[in-house]
Protein backbone atom coordinates (compact mmCIF):
# COMPACT_ATOMS: atom_id res chain seq x y z
CA UNK A 1 0.00 0.00 0.00
CA UNK A 2 1.25 3.57 -0.71
CA UNK A 3 1.77 6.42 1.75
CA UNK A 4 -1.00 7.88 -0.88
CA UNK A 5 -3.42 4.99 0.20
CA UNK A 6 -2.35 3.97 3.76
CA UNK A 7 -5.58 5.01 6.30
CA UNK A 8 -4.45 7.29 9.11
CA UNK A 9 -4.77 4.81 11.96
CA UNK A 10 -5.09 3.87 14.78
CA UNK A 11 -2.22 0.47 14.41
CA UNK A 12 0.10 3.30 13.79
CA UNK A 13 -1.09 5.50 17.16
CA UNK A 14 -0.71 2.23 19.00
CA UNK A 15 2.80 1.35 17.89
CA UNK A 16 2.59 -1.50 15.68
CA UNK A 17 -0.01 -3.93 17.17
CA UNK A 18 0.76 -7.71 16.46
CA UNK A 19 -1.77 -10.20 15.52
CA UNK A 20 -0.97 -11.67 19.01
CA UNK A 21 -2.30 -8.92 20.38
CA UNK A 22 -5.79 -8.50 18.29
CA UNK A 23 -5.71 -12.73 19.26
CA UNK A 24 -5.70 -12.29 22.76
CA UNK A 25 -8.49 -9.23 22.42
CA UNK A 26 -10.74 -11.12 20.85
CA UNK A 27 -9.81 -14.46 22.75
CA UNK A 28 -11.55 -11.96 26.10
CA UNK A 29 -14.09 -10.42 23.65
CA UNK A 30 -15.90 -12.64 21.86
CA UNK A 31 -18.25 -10.64 19.69
CA UNK A 32 -21.60 -9.73 21.05
CA UNK A 33 -20.26 -10.85 24.78
CA UNK A 34 -19.54 -7.58 25.84
CA UNK A 35 -23.40 -6.08 25.02
CA UNK A 36 -25.80 -9.37 25.82
CA UNK A 37 -26.57 -9.67 29.51
CA UNK A 38 -27.34 -13.26 27.91
CA UNK A 39 -25.10 -16.10 28.51
CA UNK A 40 -22.86 -16.55 26.17
CA UNK A 41 -23.40 -19.75 23.60
CA UNK A 42 -26.94 -20.14 24.49
CA UNK A 43 -30.05 -20.14 22.03
CA UNK A 44 -31.46 -17.05 23.11
CA UNK A 45 -27.96 -15.07 23.04
CA UNK A 46 -27.36 -16.16 19.32
CA UNK A 47 -30.97 -14.96 18.50
CA UNK A 48 -30.73 -11.66 20.54
CA UNK A 49 -27.40 -11.25 18.09
CA UNK A 50 -29.07 -12.04 14.88
CA UNK A 51 -31.96 -9.95 15.60
CA UNK A 52 -29.67 -6.78 16.45
CA UNK A 53 -27.20 -7.51 13.40
CA UNK A 54 -30.26 -7.47 11.31
CA UNK A 55 -32.25 -4.74 12.84
CA UNK A 56 -28.78 -2.58 13.27
CA UNK A 57 -26.27 -3.48 11.14
CA UNK A 58 -28.77 -3.56 7.90
CA UNK A 59 -31.65 -2.13 8.97
CA UNK A 60 -33.78 -4.50 8.73
CA UNK A 61 -32.69 -7.52 6.48
CA UNK A 62 -29.17 -8.40 5.59
CA UNK A 63 -28.25 -8.04 2.30
CA UNK A 64 -28.50 -10.83 -0.72
CA UNK A 65 -26.39 -9.71 -2.64
CA UNK A 66 -23.61 -10.93 -0.10
CA UNK A 67 -24.32 -14.12 -0.82
CA UNK A 68 -22.57 -14.37 -4.62
CA UNK A 69 -22.30 -17.35 -5.56
CA UNK A 70 -25.41 -19.29 -7.09
CA UNK A 71 -24.12 -22.65 -6.87
CA UNK A 72 -25.06 -24.22 -3.34
CA UNK A 73 -22.38 -27.06 -3.76
CA UNK A 74 -19.68 -24.36 -3.80
CA UNK A 75 -16.76 -24.52 -1.09
CA UNK A 76 -17.53 -21.36 1.46
CA UNK A 77 -15.10 -20.21 3.68
CA UNK A 78 -16.34 -17.44 6.52
CA UNK A 79 -12.97 -16.02 6.90
CA UNK A 80 -12.94 -14.40 10.40
CA UNK A 81 -16.30 -16.38 11.37
CA UNK A 82 -16.93 -15.16 15.09
CA UNK A 83 -19.28 -16.74 16.88
CA UNK A 84 -21.00 -17.94 13.75
CA UNK A 85 -23.34 -15.38 12.44
CA UNK A 86 -22.46 -15.91 8.97
CA UNK A 87 -22.21 -19.70 8.76
CA UNK A 88 -26.10 -19.62 9.78
CA UNK A 89 -27.07 -17.45 6.95
CA UNK A 90 -25.25 -19.21 4.73
CA UNK A 91 -26.69 -22.71 5.97
CA UNK A 92 -30.37 -20.91 5.56
CA UNK A 93 -29.69 -20.27 2.42
CA UNK A 94 -28.83 -23.76 0.91
CA UNK A 95 -24.98 -23.85 1.33
CA UNK A 96 -23.97 -27.30 2.24
CA UNK A 97 -20.23 -27.00 2.16
CA UNK A 98 -19.12 -24.09 4.81
CA UNK A 99 -15.58 -23.87 6.68
CA UNK A 100 -15.17 -21.40 9.27
CA UNK A 101 -12.13 -19.69 10.49
CA UNK A 102 -10.92 -17.31 12.98
CA UNK A 103 -8.04 -15.74 14.59
CA UNK A 104 -9.81 -16.29 18.47
CA UNK A 105 -10.34 -20.11 19.63
CA UNK A 106 -12.61 -18.19 22.22
CA UNK A 107 -14.77 -17.29 19.29
CA UNK A 108 -14.75 -20.64 17.81
CA UNK A 109 -16.11 -22.65 20.82
CA UNK A 110 -19.05 -20.12 20.66
CA UNK A 111 -18.90 -20.88 16.83
CA UNK A 112 -19.39 -24.45 17.46
CA UNK A 113 -22.07 -24.06 19.97
CA UNK A 114 -24.01 -22.01 17.22
CA UNK A 115 -23.66 -24.46 14.59
CA UNK A 116 -25.06 -27.03 16.86
CA UNK A 117 -27.93 -25.22 17.98
CA UNK A 118 -28.87 -24.53 14.51
CA UNK A 119 -27.98 -27.91 12.78
CA UNK A 120 -24.96 -26.10 10.53
CA UNK A 121 -22.67 -28.68 9.18
CA UNK A 122 -18.89 -26.72 9.11
CA UNK A 123 -15.42 -27.07 9.55
CA UNK A 124 -14.08 -25.02 11.88
CA UNK A 125 -10.53 -24.01 11.89
CA UNK A 126 -8.20 -21.56 14.16
CA UNK A 127 -6.37 -19.29 11.42
CA UNK A 128 -4.59 -16.07 11.04
CA UNK A 129 -5.85 -14.13 8.01
CA UNK A 130 -2.58 -12.66 6.94
CA UNK A 131 -0.77 -16.44 6.69
CA UNK A 132 -3.51 -18.56 6.11
CA UNK A 133 -2.67 -22.51 6.00
CA UNK A 134 -5.52 -23.32 3.42
CA UNK A 135 -3.90 -25.09 -0.09
CA UNK A 136 -4.21 -22.71 -3.03
CA UNK A 137 -7.12 -22.29 -4.83
CA UNK A 138 -9.08 -24.13 -2.10
CA UNK A 139 -12.77 -22.35 -2.36
CA UNK A 140 -15.32 -21.19 -4.51
CA UNK A 141 -16.29 -17.93 -2.19
CA UNK A 142 -14.87 -16.63 0.69
CA UNK A 143 -17.03 -14.59 3.15
CA UNK A 144 -14.94 -11.91 4.99
CA UNK A 145 -17.28 -9.34 6.69
CA UNK A 146 -15.77 -6.58 9.49
CA UNK A 147 -12.38 -8.69 9.65
CA UNK A 148 -9.52 -7.23 7.87
CA UNK A 149 -10.01 -4.00 9.06
CA UNK A 150 -8.98 -4.99 12.51
CA UNK A 151 -5.71 -7.00 11.60
CA UNK A 152 -2.27 -5.23 11.09
CA UNK A 153 -1.50 -5.54 7.36
CA UNK A 154 -4.96 -5.52 6.52
CA UNK A 155 -3.29 -5.98 2.08
CA UNK A 156 -1.77 -9.11 3.56
CA UNK A 157 -4.86 -10.43 4.44
CA UNK A 158 -6.92 -9.73 0.75
CA UNK A 159 -3.67 -11.13 -0.66
CA UNK A 160 -4.51 -14.26 0.88
CA UNK A 161 -8.00 -14.34 0.43
CA UNK A 162 -7.30 -13.80 -3.51
CA UNK A 163 -4.68 -16.92 -2.76
CA UNK A 164 -7.19 -19.07 -1.59
CA UNK A 165 -10.26 -18.56 -4.41
CA UNK A 166 -10.10 -20.76 -7.22
CA UNK A 167 -9.59 -18.75 -10.37
CA UNK A 168 -12.64 -16.68 -11.00
CA UNK A 169 -13.68 -17.51 -7.63
CA UNK A 170 -15.38 -14.83 -5.74
CA UNK A 171 -15.50 -12.61 -2.32
CA UNK A 172 -17.42 -11.02 -0.15
CA UNK A 173 -15.62 -8.52 1.91
CA UNK A 174 -16.41 -5.41 3.94
CA UNK A 175 -14.19 -2.95 6.48
CA UNK A 176 -15.49 0.47 8.20
CA UNK A 177 -15.91 3.02 6.30
CA UNK A 178 -14.56 6.41 6.03
CA UNK A 179 -17.76 7.92 5.88
CA UNK A 180 -18.63 11.71 5.63
CA UNK A 181 -18.92 12.06 9.31
CA UNK A 182 -15.43 10.36 9.98
CA UNK A 183 -13.82 12.51 7.40
CA UNK A 184 -15.24 15.71 9.08
CA UNK A 185 -14.96 15.01 12.44
CA UNK A 186 -13.34 18.15 13.90
CA UNK A 187 -17.06 19.45 12.71
CA UNK A 188 -19.42 16.80 14.01
CA UNK A 189 -17.75 16.33 17.32
CA UNK A 190 -19.39 19.09 19.38
CA UNK A 191 -23.20 17.48 18.23
CA UNK A 192 -21.16 14.06 19.23
CA UNK A 193 -20.44 15.49 22.32
CA UNK A 194 -24.27 16.43 22.86
CA UNK A 195 -25.16 13.23 21.57
CA UNK A 196 -23.42 11.41 24.73
CA UNK A 197 -24.71 14.31 27.11
CA UNK A 198 -28.16 12.71 26.40
CA UNK A 199 -27.18 9.30 27.16
CA UNK A 200 -26.24 8.03 23.67
CA UNK A 201 -23.44 5.00 23.61
CA UNK A 202 -22.50 1.34 23.18
CA UNK A 203 -22.58 -1.15 26.11
CA UNK A 204 -19.83 -3.15 27.38
CA UNK A 205 -16.08 -3.50 26.35
CA UNK A 206 -15.84 0.47 28.08
CA UNK A 207 -17.59 1.86 25.16
CA UNK A 208 -19.95 4.07 27.25
CA UNK A 209 -17.75 7.09 26.14
CA UNK A 210 -17.49 6.82 22.84
CA UNK A 211 -19.33 10.24 22.21
CA UNK A 212 -16.76 12.21 23.72
CA UNK A 213 -13.20 10.87 21.64
CA UNK A 214 -12.04 14.12 19.86
CA UNK A 215 -10.00 11.18 17.42
CA UNK A 216 -11.85 10.45 14.48
CA UNK A 217 -9.56 7.40 13.95
CA UNK A 218 -9.46 6.51 17.88
CA UNK A 219 -13.14 6.21 17.53
CA UNK A 220 -13.00 3.40 14.89
CA UNK A 221 -10.32 2.05 16.57
CA UNK A 222 -12.89 2.21 19.78
CA UNK A 223 -15.61 1.14 18.67
CA UNK A 224 -15.25 -2.31 19.34
CA UNK A 225 -13.63 -1.70 22.28
CA UNK A 226 -11.48 0.28 24.74
CA UNK A 227 -9.32 -1.92 24.60
CA UNK A 228 -9.44 -3.08 20.97
CA UNK A 229 -6.08 -3.11 19.45
CA UNK A 230 -6.27 -2.77 15.82
CA UNK A 231 -9.48 -0.57 13.97
CA UNK A 232 -9.28 1.32 10.30
CA UNK A 233 -11.78 3.12 8.20
CA UNK A 234 -11.08 3.55 4.83
CA UNK A 235 -12.07 5.35 1.51
CA UNK A 236 -13.57 3.78 -1.12
CA UNK A 237 -10.26 4.94 -3.24
CA UNK A 238 -8.65 3.03 -0.32
CA UNK A 239 -10.54 -0.39 -0.65
CA UNK A 240 -9.69 0.12 -4.77
CA UNK A 241 -6.61 0.17 -4.12
CA UNK A 242 -5.69 -2.86 -2.13
CA UNK A 243 -8.26 -5.08 -3.84
CA UNK A 244 -7.46 -3.93 -7.81
CA UNK A 245 -3.96 -5.99 -8.25
CA UNK A 246 -6.33 -9.41 -7.42
CA UNK A 247 -9.98 -8.87 -8.08
CA UNK A 248 -12.04 -7.21 -10.18
CA UNK A 249 -14.51 -5.08 -8.23
CA UNK A 250 -18.43 -6.20 -9.47
CA UNK A 251 -19.80 -4.30 -6.88
CA UNK A 252 -19.77 -1.84 -4.01
CA UNK A 253 -22.59 -1.63 -1.47
CA UNK A 254 -23.26 0.44 1.57
CA UNK A 255 -24.77 -0.46 5.01
CA UNK A 256 -24.88 0.38 8.98
CA UNK A 257 -25.78 3.22 10.90
CA UNK A 258 -25.37 2.26 14.54
CA UNK A 259 -28.67 2.87 15.53
CA UNK A 260 -28.66 0.53 18.86
CA UNK A 261 -25.83 3.68 20.04
CA UNK A 262 -29.36 6.23 20.58
CA UNK A 263 -30.55 6.79 23.59
CA UNK A 264 -34.34 6.02 21.74
CA UNK A 265 -35.51 4.39 19.25
CA UNK A 266 -35.41 5.16 15.54
CA UNK A 267 -38.25 5.17 13.17
CA UNK A 268 -37.56 2.28 10.57
CA UNK A 269 -37.97 4.71 7.72
CA UNK A 270 -34.77 6.80 9.05
CA UNK A 271 -32.88 3.89 9.88
CA UNK A 272 -32.97 2.89 6.35
CA UNK A 273 -32.55 5.74 5.21
CA UNK A 274 -28.88 6.33 7.27
CA UNK A 275 -27.92 2.98 6.49
CA UNK A 276 -27.94 4.09 2.38
CA UNK A 277 -26.69 7.77 3.10
CA UNK A 278 -24.60 7.44 6.46
CA UNK A 279 -23.10 4.03 6.08
CA UNK A 280 -20.14 2.65 8.43
CA UNK A 281 -19.37 0.13 6.62
CA UNK A 282 -18.58 -0.84 3.03
CA UNK A 283 -19.13 -3.66 1.97
CA UNK A 284 -17.30 -4.87 -2.01
CA UNK A 285 -18.49 -8.17 -3.90
CA UNK A 286 -15.13 -9.44 -5.66
CA UNK A 287 -14.05 -11.71 -8.42
CA UNK A 288 -10.72 -13.20 -8.20
CA UNK A 289 -8.67 -11.79 -11.45
CA UNK A 290 -7.08 -15.01 -13.63
CA UNK A 291 -3.76 -13.26 -13.73
CA UNK A 292 -4.00 -13.14 -9.85
CA UNK A 293 -1.54 -15.95 -9.12
CA UNK A 294 1.04 -14.04 -11.54
CA UNK A 295 1.06 -11.00 -9.07
CA UNK A 296 2.06 -10.64 -5.43
CA UNK A 297 -1.57 -12.02 -4.35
Amino acid sequence: MTSETKPSDASTVRKGPTVDDVREFWNSNPLWTGESAIEPGTMAFFEEHRRVYHEDCFAGAVDERIFMPGDKNAKVLDLGCGIGFWLVEFWSRGYRNLSGADLSDASLEIAHKRCELYGVEATLHQANAEALEFADASFDHVNCQGVIHHTPDTEAALNEIARVLKPGGTASVSVYYQNFVLRNWSIFRPLARMAGAVGSRLKGRGREHIYNIPDADEIVRYYDGNANPVGKAYSVAQVRAMAEPCFEIEEIMYHFFPARSLPVGMPKFLHRFLDRKLPFMVYCNLRRQDSAAETAC
